[in-house]
């Protein structure tokens, strides 16, 4: 490559944790916002996960959309567009006064969103193939470093100027991420002259890909099985006898542990991914992260509780790099945005999922139960990844990648 794609790596890195801390700067705090800023009294469970669920069910749907003219104009117009979209809504946010016009607004964050896919995507089209898991292994960490600060930052702006104010705290920092994908983004190497492909021309051809459909169908468990927990794990930490004004604080810093966890471990799988195979890092995280969920069952106390979440996201840290690493592995670069914005689809459907079942199934169960229910369910994924022989048709970046032939 005639540039260096470890500097290209680097403002990726920073666009993308900008871009996650945005968005955990004022997401947690919706239900707060509703009823206190907007007024809900009633039904505030209902409005929340309604606000919390269109924008990933709009996403999801378009994504495949957005995915076709990254392929056809390049992944840096799509950073550039969702970069600017974003900052606007989230600056509108602010001025909502209503919640059917958050859900409007939330709406078309959806529908414009994809700043981490089309980032994604450029990295896994612009990095050398015996990088690419490295680069990708970074790449996680950015999404997990923003995750980790967001709600922090977050929780001092709601604290000291209101939630209103962490909408627009929000804005500027996503406009930080539009800013930098406009000035210092680099993509090479891009044919802008072959034609748009339709959307359904695009499914048809992703689904003559059985090695690329496995691994979505993978992707959409693993987001689901992380997002089941979502509604659960601070009403658990009080089960354990965390008294309730300190139980916001002890889920923060449990949550955490899991983005600590993909911080430290998340390019090491990377480099692990490119001498064994990707394949075989995914079997190994999703092995991981069921022992991790099944020994969750027996914690009695939350201390114990946040050291196996920790021990948790050292493991199950090397199954979303994995599996982008894979996408790049079994498509071809003509293909990339598209593959990576499918891949966006099958995660948000997986996002939106997981919290609402996971809130059925915490009103059925005990909520302990629900690490059993994720443990299998993670076992099961990676016995259909060992019988799809996926660490045999991945043999890692060194030898010829495939390109879906099965």
């Amino acid at each position: 490559m005639n540039f260096s794609w470890k500097r290209n790596l680097a403002i990726l890195w920073i666009g993308v944790f900008f871009c996650s801390t945005a968005y955990s700067i004022s997401i947690p705090f919706l239900p707060l916002f509703l009823s206190n800023d907007l007024g809900v009294q009633n039904h505030l469970e209902f409005w929340a996960g309604l606000a919390f669920g269109i924008t990933f069910l709009a996403s999801a749907l378009v994504s495949p959309f957005w995915g076709s003219l990254a392929d056809k104009y390049g992944r840096k117009p799509m950073l550039i567009r969702s970069g600017y979209s974003l900052a606007v809504l989230y600056l509108i946010n602010y001025f909502v006064q209503d919640p059917y016009s958050l859900i409007v607004v939330r709406l078309f964050q959806g529908l414009l969103a994809g700043f981490v896919p089309a980032a994604i995507a450029l990295v896994g089209t612009n990095t050398p193939e015996e990088k690419t898991g490295y680069a990708l292994g970074v790449m996680s960490t950015a999404g997990a470093t923003g995750g980790i600060i967001g709600p922090l930052i977050g929780g001092i702006v709601s604290h000291y100027y209101g939630n209103r104010n962490a909408f627009l705290f929000s804005a500027i920092v996503v406009l930080v991420s539009a800013l930098i994908a406009t000035f210092w983004v680099r993509e090479e190497n891009f044919n802008r002259n072959k034609p748009r492909s339709h959307v359904m021309d695009d499914i048809r051809e992703a689904r003559a890909n059985r090695v690329f459909i496995t691994v979505l169908g993978m992707m959409g468990i693993c987001t689901f099985s992380v997002m089941i927990l979502e509604p659960l794990l601070t009403v658990y930490v009080m089960e354990m006898g965390v008294q309730p004004d300190r139980a916001s604080l002890s889920s923060g810093i449990i949550f955490s542990a899991v983005g600590v966890a993909t911080v430290i471990m998340a390019p090491r799988w990377g480099k692990i991914g490119s001498r064994i195979g990707f394949g075989k890092v995914l079997i190994i995280g999703l092995v991981g992260g069921a022992v991790g969920n099944l020994l969750q069952f027996f914690t009695t106390g939350y201390i114990g509780f946040g050291i196996l979440r920790f021990v948790y996201g050292l493991f199950f840290a090397a199954v979303f790099p994995a599996i982008n690493a894979m996408i790049v592995q079994v498509t071809d670069s003509s293909f990339r945005g598209r593959a990576f914005s499918l891949n966006q689809s099958a995660a948000q459907i997986g996002t939106m999922a997981g919290p609402i079942i996971g809130g059925i199934l915490g009103g059925w169960l005990p909520i302990r139960w629900i690490f059993i229910i994720n443990g299998v369910a993670l076992i099961a994924t990676a016995i259909v990844a060992k019988w799809s022989g996926l660490e045999h048709k991945l043999p890692g970046a060194s030898q010829a990648p495939t390109k879906g032939k099965t």
